[in-house]
């Protein structure tokens, strides 16, 4: 809602100001992209009046250099597994590691109590029972060693539980004597009912635990037929990508991403559709089924900006509720000519792509001019620009969804993608975006909020060999 509030005040307010065609390289002037933030986070990089949300104050001044965010072998990536070395923090990483991420420790802790517990309680109630005088039972004890089986153990498991805390119980009374006493059978009646429901309760949680595994095989079948992941080698360019659920178990939501190699050199897209679900999920599809179509007949990035709009415009004709009125998509469109010199971007309101070059200096592709998100035209027209940059040799392009920029850390710092790459070198962009997810997990302390899609494409340097995969041999 609040993001379409602004939308709407932008209307009223600017109405059809912009005009013209779209611009060449370098189209901005240098001054204009001072203070310019990631979107709603303006002035955290400089002391300009940012483009996104509001203008910035320039409280978090500097590239982090010395600061507790020091880059990505910082502060924030000590103990990760090696990480990326060289940090420029306070806390500075130890080298250029793999990227496996290292299990929490509290979880580890928790999965060997959880799996030793039932063993604890059996052995508890026979101490206790032996500790205490007669007329204390430890029945209790017995009863609930099964029912904590249940939930985590097999169902042999839990059945070996349930033995052996009936034995418990039974050896206690043979060896004081009191097993044919009417309270002694009583307390042994409950523990063999107890454990028999523990029984069932563990074939329920079976039965749903099968129901959850197939219901993640759909959902992940339904992202490789709707959001497919593209291939590792489009037009001569190096491409990988990520799509990050927020949580765990949802693979699946409303960013996408899209690569395409066509006549006019190699066309993608990264977008983020309004709201979850499966709304979400009918939109992504029709973004992207417009897009490849779009890509391959139209001879300019506006053609294909405007053909998404028309799609979009025509979904949300069928929907009712609030999904009719505020049904819309950030996107951002690139084409990548086949010469592959340069790089042309009409951006929609998303997040402003980044450019890597082969040394690590990075460099924000932010637009001109801004512009109203896919699925909008209701609140004005505005022509779309093409904004052009050089695309060196060695240089990543990287794309990504507001589930980065916008992932905060437990004092509420979000996440500058610009500020972690600076001076970074990374072998490709698989291990860009890699670095990546593991460097916003250390920053948020677990995950993103929000979903998060990553696209980086790469030009191998002139000259450079290509980088072939190896596959062990199974005799």
């Amino acid at each position: 809602m609040g993001m379409l509030t602004k939308l709407r005040e932008r209307a009223g307010r600017d109405g059809g100001a912009n005009a013209g065609g779209g611009r060449g390289a370098d189209a901005c002037p240098d001054e204009s992209r001072a203070g310019r933030g990631p979107r709603g986070q303006a002035g955290r990089t400089g002391s300009g009046a940012g483009s996104g949300a509001g203008a910035g104050s320039g409280t978090h001044s500097g590239s982090g250099a010395g600061g507790d965010r020091g880059g990505l072998g910082g502060h924030h990536l000590s103990g990760l597994g090696g990480g990326f070395g060289g940090g420029r923090g306070d806390n500075p990483g130890s080298g250029r590691g793999g990227h496996a991420r290292r299990p929490r420790r509290g979880a580890a802790a928790g999965r060997r109590l959880v799996r030793y517990l039932p063993a604890l309680v059996i052995v508890a109630g026979l101490l206790f029972d032996y500790l205490t005088p007669s007329r204390i039972t430890a029945s209790p004890l017995f009863a609930a060693a099964p029912l904590i089986a249940a939930p985590f153990y097999s169902l042999r498991g839990t059945l070996m539980v349930a033995v052996a805390a009936l034995l418990s119980e039974l050896g206690l009374h043979l060896y004081v004597g009191s097993a044919y006493k009417v309270e002694s059978i009583s307390e042994l009646l409950t523990v063999l009912v107890v454990a028999g429901l523990a029984l069932y309760i563990n074939g329920v949680v079976r039965r749903s635990g099968q129901r959850l595994a197939s219901a993640r095989i759909i959902a992940e079948t339904a992202q490789r037929a709707v959001l497919p992941r593209p291939a590792e080698r489009i037009g001569g360019l190096r491409v990988a990508a990520r799509y990050e659920a927020a949580q765990e178990g949802a693979f699946i939501g409303g960013d996408l991403f899209a690569v395409q190699e066509t006549p006019y050199g190699v066309r993608l897209v990264v977008g983020d559709v309004r709201g979850k679900g499966l709304v979400a999920v009918e939109a992504v599809a029709v973004v992207i089924g417009a897009f490849r179509e779009a890509a391959e007949q139209e001879t300019s990035l506006e053609g294909v900006a405007r053909r998404l709009e028309h799609s979009l415009t025509r979904e949300m004709l069928r929907r009712e509720g609030l999904d009719a009125v505020e049904g819309f998509t950030t996107a951002v469109l690139a084409e990548i000519p086949p010469d592959g010199t340069v790089v042309r971007l009409v951006n929609r309101g998303h997040p402003e792509p980044l450019l890597v070059n082969g040394d690590g200096a990075v460099r924000t592709l932010a637009p001109c001019d801004t512009s109203l998100p896919l699925g909008m035209s209701e609140l004005g027209g505005w022509p779309d620009r093409i904004e052009q940059a050089a695309y060196p040799p060695g240089a990543t392009l990287l794309f990504y969804t507001d589930g980065l920029s916008e992932a905060r850390n437990p004092q509420g710092v979000f996440y500058v993608p610009s500020e972690r790459l600076d001076g970074r070198v990374f072998q490709g962009p698989d291990e860009m975006l890699q670095a990546l997810i593991d460097d916003v997990r250390v920053h948020t302390g677990g995950g993103s909020q929000d979903d998060m899609a990553l696209l980086a494409v790469t030009r191998p340097p002139e000259g450079a060999p290509e980088r072939r995969r190896t596959i062990p041999i199974v005799p």
